[in-house]
């Protein structure tokens, strides 16, 4: 009895862990595009960098209006004073002591504050713009490697396609040469071509293997994380206008949005330069202890102060100097990132119609290639064929094949870098 209930006891506890053992795997996550993209918005480390700096502009602008309030200064100090009569005297050292509290506010700064203000929250601009420059670019690395990947993915399955085409000529040499129909040449030159098309496989999966890593780095994720991606390597063509395209880069491009910022902001600085000729005035009270013994005496202090810069070296005037030469450098490059605009929306626009037109182009040249290869296999199944014609026609239309992966990768590329010179937030 005591054996059935520990037999009991042990199988109730390894159940769970033998039904854990047999159920089937769990299968791969899948993402899509739009998911690839969100994690790599998430974790990647140069855009944590770029929230980063935005946060650090953030706190320069409450820096800025701390001196829209009052300073609050507490001190308090202890003192050994030793005697200053001549020596021989009798007087003896003493302790003195003090505690004070000061109030200091600027009253009136024309405007240094409030134009500091404004310089930091164009500053805080620059950087988010910063942000969604950088933003498009790691959306543009992630789409990239997303196609390149699903090319690969599918030259793969062109190079199984293309394998498995040689070993069916392989198996009708053989056959031939059983029944002596076809010589030992055919089936020599069968063998070659499936050695090859094995070796081209083996690459084809390195290549698959390569771009899955290259995949998970851009998308800032460990190398060790596994999942599988959708295919939508398919073509859809755009009917967007290049005047509607280039209106749209010069309100969102996101490095033309900083340059802006960063030229408005030296405007700014030029005012506050030139504030430096002018006064500030300040108050000040303050309510403190002191004495050598206690109780220690009490009293107070208010007043206020006007501080007027008579001469600085002329470095208030230098500085207006360097703020209006900066200005002239950032005002041309702003005409220079104007002009790339123009350039790269352009050059992406045309490309984009070039891969659509190498499409149509490759879709009937598979369709012509499959004609041939059906053709060629035919004649040699029937007899009267050549094993060059055969290996001809297959390396041809699998060639071809490929060539229409690279026609859809491009397309899908094109696409990516026109909405990147657009400034196209995901």
């Amino acid at each position: 009895m005591q054996k059935k209930i520990i037999l009991i006891i042990i199988f109730t506890f390894l159940l769970p862990l033998i039904a854990k053992a047999i159920e089937p795997a769990a299968k791969n996550t899948t993402y899509n595009l739009d998911q690839c993209i969100s994690i790599a918005l998430e974790k990647h480390p140069s855009l944590r960098a770029s929230a980063g700096a935005i946060k650090a502009n953030e706190s320069k602008v409450g820096q800025a209006k701390a001196n829209y309030y009052p300073q609050i200064n507490l001190s308090t100090s202890y003192q050994r004073i030793g005697p200053t009569s001549p020596p021989g005297s009798n007087l003896d050292s003493y302790d003195k002591y003090s505690t004070d509290v000061n109030v200091g506010m600027t009253l009136f700064d024309f405007g240094k504050t409030s134009t500091q203000v404004k310089i930091q929250n164009l500053n805080v601009n620059v950087s988010r713009a910063d942000y969604d420059d950088v933003m498009t670019m790691v959306v543009l690395n992630v789409k990239n490697a997303y196609y390149n990947l699903l090319q690969n993915q599918r030259n793969l399955v062109v190079a199984i396609d293309t394998m498995q085409q040689f070993q069916q000529h392989l198996d009708q040499a053989n056959a031939f040469f059983r029944i002596g129909a076809k010589p030992k040449f055919d089936v020599t030159k069968a063998e070659v071509d499936f050695g090859n098309a094995r070796l081209n496989v083996l690459k084809a999966e390195n290549a698959v293997r390569a771009s899955r890593i290259t995949l998970k780095d851009v998308m800032g994720i460990p190398g060790n994380t596994d999942f599988d991606i959708v295919d939508n390597l398919t073509f859809q063509k755009s009917n967007l206008q290049l005047n509607d395209v280039l209106n749209k880069a010069y309100s969102a491009r996101p490095d033309l949005r900083s340059v802006i910022a960063k030229r408005e902001a030296t405007e700014k600085s030029i005012d506050l330069a030139q504030k430096g000729y002018y006064p500030t005035l300040s108050g000040s009270a303050g309510y403190g202890y002191s004495g050598t013994d206690f109780p220690l005496g009490s009293g107070w202090n208010a007043g206020a102060a006007l501080s007027f810069p008579i001469f600085t070296g002329l470095s208030t005037k230098y500085q207006v100097d360097e703020a209006r030469a900066n200005l002239e450098v950032l005002k041309a490059n702003e005409d220079s990132i104007r002009q790339a605009i123009i350039l790269d929306v352009k050059q992406s626009y045309l490309n984009l119609q070039d891969t659509a037109q190498q499409i149509s182009m490759a879709e009937m040249t598979v369709l012509q290639a499959k004609e041939n290869y059906d053709l060629a296999s035919g004649r040699y199944r029937a007899g009267v064929g050549s094993p060059i014609e055969v290996a001809d026609a297959t390396i041809t239309l699998n060639n071809v094949r490929a060539n229409l992966n690279t026609a859809l990768y491009n397309y899908k590329m094109a696409q990516a870098a026109l909405e990147k010179s657009i400034g196209v937030k995901p």
